[in-house]
């Protein structure tokens, strides 16, 4: 039995340009709105795990008719309109001031600016107006800003990959390609906060499936039933193949973007019905 599908936004349910009606080939298409119908038709839940601030991904969750949504890599979680912040005790003051202020406070964000220079900038205009995260782009390695950031005493904070991106500026320019990357607080991912949702649902594991594009989206893996990445993910990024290596549920669609959630979700309901 299939009861809660969670998905990620950009890269996987929805297609180029962000848009939820084109396919791989910037068509007009369906897919995607077929896959939300066939979880309505056999009462699935359907939960956004995005990288976006929470008041984009609540519009989404209220235009395709949902209650529960995953903001900010996992940051924040919201069920039925209730907030809770998966930060690790890091949350806004009573001052109003933010957690993404209180990051930038730290110096954290100035020293990955600095140490990484022509390899790692702000994703303009994405990064702003953000609560949580603060949001770059460019080519690193994740694990390795990790580091950095442990050993100048932030070792509260993660770099996150989210995924491929095209937008880079003239700076990133002789980069091969450009990646977005997320830094949260250590706390905060996108698993955690499936996790944290199947609890208050109720859910097991065999009862739930992720879609996703990133390798961030992949640590949802550990928490569900079934990982589909799709096809457009490892088209991208021939690497996440080194990733799912060992990982007996993870599962790679044939389609690209909303059609291969669709395949995901139909395959799914067909072999569990």
């Amino acid at each position: 039995m299939l009861r809660c599908l969670y998905v990620d936004l950009d890269g996987t349910l929805l297609g180029p340009g962000a848009s939820l009606l084109r396919d791989a080939d910037g068509g007009f298409a369906l897919d995607a709105v077929r896959a939300l119908q066939a979880c309505h038709r056999a009462d699935v839940e359907v939960v956004i795990f995005s990288g976006r601030r929470q008041a984009q991904t609540m519009e989404d969750a209220r235009l395709i008719g949902q209650t529960a949504y995953i903001f900010e890599a996992g940051s924040g979680l919201v069920v039925d309109g209730e907030l809770e912040w998966l930060t690790g005790g890091l949350e806004p003051t009573a001052e109003g001031l933010t957690i993404h202020a209180q990051i930038e406070a730290s110096g954290a964000p100035a020293l990955l600016l600095q140490h990484y220079a022509r390899r790692l900038e702000y994703h303009a205009p994405w990064h702003e107006h953000r609560d949580v995260s603060h949001l770059f782009r460019g080519l690193i390695e994740a694990e390795e800003a990790d580091a950095l950031l442990e050993r100048h005493g932030h070792g509260h904070l993660r770099l996150v990959d989210n995924g491929v991106v095209r937008s880079r500026s003239a700076d990133l320019a002789e980069l091969p390609f450009v990646r977005a990357y997320h830094l949260v607080p250590r706390a905060a991912s996108k698993a955690g906060a499936v996790a944290r949702h199947m609890q208050i649902r109720g859910y097991t594991a065999q009862e739930c499936i992720a879609v996703g594009d990133s390798r961030e989206d992949l640590g949802a893996a550990a928490a569900v039933g079934a990982f589909w990445f799709v096809a457009n993910a490892l088209q991208k990024d021939p690497t996440l193949r080194d990733a799912i290596a060992g990982r007996p549920n993870v599962r790679i669609a044939e389609a690209s973007y909303g059609a291969g959630v669709y395949e995901a979700v139909v395959t799914t309901l067909a072999e569990r019905g």
